[in-house]
């Protein structure tokens, strides 16, 4: 039981940090379109998900 509170904690505290480091990048690309930047903002905010597929598919994974 104490798992799972600590899980949820962590989600509810690092969700809104890649939603917001997804958000910020997709802003300053230089590459992607106004459309696709939208896009992209809407498909990262679900919860736990969002910024995963940005991630795998929306080339986001030259953050690092």
């Amino acid at each position: 039981m104490i798992k799972l509170i600590i899980e949820i904690l962590l989600a509810i505290v690092l969700h809104p940090v890649a939603y917001i480091l997804t958000v910020i990048d997709v802003v300053n690309r230089k590459d992607m379109s106004g459309f696709w930047k939208v896009f992209w903002i809407i498909v990262a905010f679900p919860w736990g998900i969002g910024p995963i597929l940005y991630l795998f598919f929306g080339g986001g994974g030259k953050f690092w």
